[in-house]
């Protein structure tokens, strides 16, 4: 198994509030938990994003990743500047299709693979919030944003191959795509998505394909579907990837109250506003995290946020795409992880609220459960 950390560059806090821009940014931005005065003490000042990159390098986590979009700092050039302030710890760069095109992103891969030493992952978003895509200028529909996606993907790898790559599709037209110097190693793609039109683009594409945390049935139909589809590909099955936010104490009973008091001082008037922007997603992959609370928000009883054992919906009542985490012990934490493990998960994405603190709080109390983290000598590889 490999764990990564998450890096905010939104902002950071102890509360779900967080991710507001503050007066910088528009009232409406719920994707990220915004709220009339959220937390915004742990800004994403460059000086606080190394104490997290450094602190997931001391843990042993292998990679951090970088968000893209709006109402995020831009991932790459975070990255470039934290890549100064680590050794080891690989960057997961988020990278959507819409802004940039395939063989600058070849160019800029090979950049920073060939400046840090290979330290370079991409996570390709393909997108699915309409007034996100417009403030790109990406109007296209679904399907045609993920047959874009392809495309990219077919010209983002023939230009990192170093030989002169010709491609003509719906979207891009290129002759002799290329790289000065074909990166060692090749970054590999981790690539998510739940819709009929996301699934064969991540079969015939993903390295490491990725899903946002739901109940373990759930996961594993997700995992064969891709399976099937890579083999019609003529591929080999992707590595399976998960993300979780996680609340983990010494205490089942201190990690649920650590997990109620994220929820501490929300208007419920603002959750039905955050819910209903979401709604408006057409992210299948939003739609389903959004489905895992709504029986909470029929019955008001906060159990019924707890989906499956340890596994808590209620970080999506306020925040968009992973709205799930793993509350509970240590123990409990990393026996959970043990069953998606078995379902054939082999990397994990790991947040915690705030994400200085909880980097040490998972890295010293689960990781040395599971074998893994600097307690096993990973921060040394």
């Amino acid at each position: 198994m490999k764990f990564h950390w998450f890096l905010p560059t939104a902002s950071d806090g102890r509360t779900l509030t967080t991710g507001m821009r503050g007066t910088h940014g528009p009232s409406h931005d719920t994707t990220n938990a915004a709220g009339p005065g959220a937390d915004r003490h742990r800004a994403p000042a460059l000086r606080y994003l190394t104490q997290i990159a450094q602190a997931a390098e001391h843990m042993g986590f292998d990679a951090i990743l970088t968000p893209a979009g709006t109402f995020n700092e831009d991932p790459w050039i975070t990255c470039a500047a934290l890549a100064q302030s680590t050794e080891r710890l690989k960057f997961l760069v988020a990278q959507r299709p819409d802004s940039i095109s395939p063989t600058l992103a070849a160019q800029m891969a090979a950049t920073f693979q060939q400046q840090t030493g290979g330290r370079l992952l991409l996570n390709v978003v393909t997108g699915g919030d309409v007034a996100e895509q417009a403030r790109f200028g990406d109007h296209f529909g679904k399907a045609a944003r993920y047959t874009r996606t392809d495309e990219w993907l077919t010209v983002l790898r023939g230009a990192l191959s170093g030989k002169p790559f010709d491609f003509t599709g719906a979207h891009y037209d290129v002759r002799g795509a290329t790289v000065f110097s074909p990166p060692d190693p090749l970054p590999g793609v981790y690539f998510g998505g739940s819709s009929a039109e996301a699934a064969p683009v991540a079969g015939r594409h993903a390295d490491v394909y990725l899903t946002w945390g739901e109940p373990p049935a759930d996961v594993a139909a997700k995992l064969d579907r891709i399976r099937t589809l890579a083999a019609d590909a003529g591929r080999s099955a992707p590595q399976f990837g998960i993300r979780f936010h996680v609340v983990a104490r010494d205490t089942s009973e201190q990690a649920w109250a650590a997990a109620e008091r994220l929820l501490t001082g929300i208007d419920p008037e603002h959750v039905s506003r955050v819910q209903a922007t979401l709604a408006s997603s057409q992210s299948t992959g939003q739609a389903r995290q959004s489905s895992l609370h709504a029986a909470f928000r029929d019955s008001g009883r906060t159990s019924d946020l707890e989906v499956w054992p340890n596994v808590w919906a209620g970080v999506g009542l306020l925040r968009g795409g992973a709205g799930t985490a793993l509350v509970g012990s240590h123990r409990e934490v990393a026996d959970r992880i043990t069953e998606y493990a078995k379902l054939g998960i082999e990397e994990f994405i790991l947040s915690g609220f705030p994400h200085l603190e909880e980097a040490y709080e998972v890295g010293e109390g689960v990781l040395p459960l599971l074998g893994a983290g600097a307690g096993s000598g990973a921060a040394s590889r």
